[in-house]
């Protein structure tokens, strides 16, 4: 009993296939943080070095739109051309920055899981909306855990701003004799290091989200003993069917390794445990090779055939042991034995001779 509860247990590092099977279903270890403050940098960046021709062009835009509309009588005829040309003139304003934005948050994504496209997590499934699992949901230990970084978050984020406000409060009061001008740019200067000092901050926090959010998926990913006895059976097979296929192939190769033994030339012996047959054909073998080897009862067996077949029977230890260790079935003799083995074929043709 307490070894199957053992088994039960998440103890087990994740397999190759239940990771992949994980990332079909669009499980990955990300973190949203990451992907915010990229858009966050990224939105900086473009305003650092565009914000110039950005305000020039809208104002441009301002212009040209209520230049156009001047005492003549609103019509569709008239509002038409001026509505399309401001519509036109500020999509192409903002598509710079639109893709700016996307580049920076496709980046963020694929850095964190890699280019996988899964459709499986964006299709509708009833166990989402089902009210008791979402309840469980909303008060599970996930939820607590995104709900305490949220408020840190925001305590974090606050505490900056408050900081930065604070030692710009000497330079707010001589504002009031600055022209309008001057106090946007204040403005936007102020607002762009609030911006910066708390994009640093937010960095921080996200890559410690993210190797938070590795932790949790590693610790949910893991899997008990009895899982991966199941995979196991599911990807190679059941491991008694699996045995009864390699003895299968077993006695298959035996059979046919005992069908060589009358086309063998001599058996050499160990005398008792070992027996090795030795074919040779000057026309078409470099040299001798094994075409049966065994011990113990196979020997027994290989020595009872070569009997039958009047295949003659040589008793020498050394090369029988040697022979039965080094080569292979049907591989061909080392060179060290060369002279053994030709003596022994030498005596074996004498034989046949007589």
């Amino acid at each position: 009993m307490a070894e199957q509860d053992k088994d039960q247990e998440r103890t087990e590092e994740a397999t190759p296939k239940r990771r992949e099977d994980a990332r079909k279903e669009g499980q990955v270890a990300r973190s949203r943080d990451l992907a915010s403050v990229a858009i966050l940098g990224s939105c900086l960046i473009y305003f650092y070095f565009g914000s110039g021709h950005f305000v020039s062009s809208l104002m441009d835009l301002m212009k040209n739109s209520f230049s156009h509309m001047d005492s003549r009588i609103v019509t569709v005829e008239n509002i038409q051309p001026i509505f399309f040309s401001a519509f036109f003139k500020s999509i192409s304003l903002m598509a710079p920055f639109l893709l700016t934005v996307c580049i920076a948050a496709f980046l963020a994504n694929v850095m964190q899981v890699g280019l996988k496209i899964s459709t499986k997590a964006i299709q509708p499934k009833w166990s989402k909306i089902d009210p008791l699992k979402g309840f469980a949901r909303l008060f599970s230990m996930q939820s607590l855990v995104e709900f305490v970084k949220s408020v840190l978050k925001m305590a974090i984020v606050g505490f900056i701003a408050y900081l930065t406000v604070r030692n710009e409060l000497t330079e707010i009061l001589p504002l009031a004799h600055q022209s309008v001008w001057a106090i946007v740019v204040y403005i936007g200067k102020t607002s762009f290091k609030i911006l910066l000092t708390t994009c640093w901050v937010l960095i921080v926090l996200a890559l410690m989200d993210y190797l938070y959010q590795r932790w949790e998926f590693e610790r949910n990913l893991k899997m008990t003993r009895q899982e991966i006895k199941e995979e196991n059976k599911s990807t190679e097979g059941d491991p008694i069917i699996k045995a009864r296929i390699r003895r299968l192939q077993r006695e298959m190769a035996k059979k046919r390794m005992m069908a060589n033994v009358p086309k063998a030339d001599v058996i050499i012996t160990n005398p008792t445990h070992l027996a090795i047959a030795l074919k040779y054909d000057q026309s078409s073998m470099a040299a001798p090779a094994v075409v049966a080897k065994g011990a113990g009862y196979v020997a027994e067996k290989i020595k009872d055939i070569a009997m039958e077949h009047g295949i003659p029977t040589f008793e020498n230890k050394p090369v029988a042991q040697v022979l039965y260790k080094t080569v292979e079935l049907n591989g061909t003799i080392p060179d060290s034995l060369y002279r053994a083995v030709a003596e022994i074929l030498a005596y074996v043709y004498s034989l046949k001779q007589q």
